[in-house]
């Protein structure tokens, strides 16, 4: 049994097949559970590369793998095998799906957008013991409205079928706060058979385009919250000190990998 309090040896045993394999000659290779056990320390404290503990390889190392790997796409590949795998035992409810932004300030001046869709799990006590899983995110900058960025954050759900066929990434109701609410997305919605479920803006001149009923839905929307007070704390997303966005992303996509893995 390794030391380790991130990441216990089941949870090892399940991440090791997907990553890629080691290749190339020279210096022998850093083990690659110390170096993603040093990139969830540095990911769920928020610390410096600088301050990580002597115990994993250098900092230099991780932030190298960190880099390497989301270029490589193995987060996102990791977290959608996981995805796909609860899909495949019915654990995902595609019935509902929200969506909500959130920001992420930069410690250097600007923003990024954090854009994750979660969706709820099957009813019944599960709602009540486990957090809502995260099934894609984009980032952006924090300029554009929420709205015109919703389907381009829609697009990032691509979750692998266990057979053949496309992947999954088309819910029945997509339900969102009254950001969203906009006829034109509504229709290119409709266009592909999913149902916007949001309150109408204040002060909306224009006939109403849903009554109370699917509102009711709309209660649930705790859930997404919850899944944002699960990713705070991964500390290093709160704060983006990365200079090169694509490595904020890769914490981003970590910290969805760890959270879709705690339900296994």
């Amino acid at each position: 049994m390794h030391d380790h309090t991130l990441l216990n040896d089941w949870q090892w045993e399940i991440i090791q097949p997907l990553f890629p394999p080691a290749t190339g000659f020279g210096r022998p290779r850093a083990d690659d559970r110390l170096v993603l056990e040093g990139i969830l320390w540095v990911l769920r404290s928020g610390a410096r590369w600088r301050d990580l503990p002597e115990r994993y390889p250098s900092a230099s190392t991780c932030w190298r793998r960190l880099r390497d790997w989301e270029e490589e796409d193995i987060w996102l590949q990791i977290w959608r095998v996981f995805l796909s795998a609860l899909d495949a035992q019915g654990r995902l409810n595609w019935d509902e799906v929200f969506m909500d932004g959130s920001f992420a300030s930069a410690k250097k001046g600007g923003s990024a957008w954090v854009k994750p869709n979660a969706a709820k799990v099957q009813s019944g006590w599960w709602w009540q013991t486990a957090p809502s899983i995260p099934l894609g995110s984009r980032l952006f900058s924090a300029s554009p409205a929420e709205v015109t960025l919703a389907e381009e954050t829609l697009s990032a759900v691509q979750v692998p079928r266990a057979g053949a066929g496309r992947p999954r990434n088309r819910p029945t109701r997509l339900i969102c706060d009254r950001a969203y609410d906009s006829r034109r997305f509504r229709e290119r919605l409709a266009a592909r058979g999913i149902e916007l479920i949001c309150p109408h803006r204040r002060g909306r001149r224009r006939p109403p385009l849903q009554d109370g009923r699917p509102l009711r839905r709309y209660r649930k929307r705790w859930k997404i919250e919850r899944t944002f007070a699960h990713l705070g704390n991964f500390r290093r997303l709160l704060i983006r000190h990365e200079r090169h966005l694509s490595l904020y992303q890769g914490f981003f996509h970590l910290a969805c990998l760890v959270l879709t893995l705690r339900h296994f």
